[in-house]
């Protein structure tokens, strides 16, 4: 792979948004197209792919991972995951080529690292509605299986939303009360877990904090915040497993969230690479 982080983020966004597009199981040859970049991105950092096949609607559906072994402690694993489907009608730039985009930055960051648990890096499907809270979401599969083969799954990083970032006053907003507690300046990136993952939380976030001057905030609140369980870590809580979100904040921040102006211009990729880096840092600091 050549070029600069923020210019490998904007390609990886760019091809999944603007020339995939829209990807789901009603445009079957759109989702395989982008599981299929996603698989030759992952293949770059050297390890092999596996793909977790399933199907709904009558058409094949994948997971796809690759996994960076620990060289202290293989068995613990931490996990960093993104979804790479989108809603109807909207090509899903940030939501969610951006996560996808940051997801494999950081397989490729990490690859000739000396990691010392197990890094898996996850592109998870379906995980937007009819099937968000469904058993044929991506994750949820996912995590079944994980809990079923026994997988000590130390920490699970969802990537949901991390490139739309902006500086105006009252660009973010919050759910009832909490605009009284965080900055109402949307330029930050938010760590964001479940009140039983809170412990979690703040050892992640202290970790991206000493690794990144990136802005950075962080909330443990209870699942029943709009928000707060809306993408992958929800699948990960319910089989018992410490997990949070990494975002923008979605539709607290971002104006074309679900929208057909969900496009890859809006994105601001020097926040992006700066994000993506710190978390590489963060994850790789988080494994001794």
């Amino acid at each position: 792979m050549s070029g600069s982080l923020r210019e490998r983020l904007q390609y990886h966004v760019e091809v999944l948004a603007a020339e995939i597009g829209e990807r789901h199981v009603w445009r079957p040859r759109a989702l395989a197209a982008a599981a299929h970049y996603i698989e030759e991105a992952l293949s770059a950092s050297g390890r092999e792919v596996r793909q977790q096949r399933y199907e709904v609607e009558g058409v094949v559906c994948a997971n796809l991972e690759v996994e960076l072994l620990g060289q202290e402690r293989p068995t613990e694993i931490v996990l960093v995951g993104a979804h790479y489907d989108t809603v109807e009608g909207s090509p899903g730039a940030d939501d969610n080529a951006s996560g996808v985009a940051a997801m494999l930055e950081i397989a490729w960051l990490l690859r000739d690292q000396q990691l010392g648990c197990t890094v898996r890096c996850a592109a998870f499907v379906n995980e937007e509605p009819p099937f968000f809270r469904s058993r044929a979401m991506g994750s949820a599969v996912y995590a079944r299986a994980a809990r079923a083969r026994g997988d000590n799954i130390k920490l699970m990083l969802s990537l949901e939303m991390v490139g739309y970032f902006s500086g105006g006053p009252r660009s973010q907003r919050y759910p009832p009360l909490l605009r009284f507690f965080y900055p109402d300046r949307g330029n930050f990136i938010g760590f964001v877990s479940n009140w039983r993952s809170r412990f979690v939380l703040a050892k992640v976030h202290d970790s991206f904090r000493s690794q990144c001057a990136f802005p950075s905030e962080r909330l443990a609140s209870p699942a029943i915040v709009p928000g707060i369980s809306w993408s992958d870590q929800r699948s990960f809580w319910r089989m018992g497993y410490p997990a949070l979100m990494v975002t923008d904040t979605a539709f607290y921040r971002n104006p074309h969230y679900h929208r057909p102006t969900d496009t890859p211009d809006t994105l601001d990729f020097d926040s992006m690479a700066s994000v993506a880096a710190g978390l590489a840092r963060a994850i790789e600091a988080l494994t001794h």
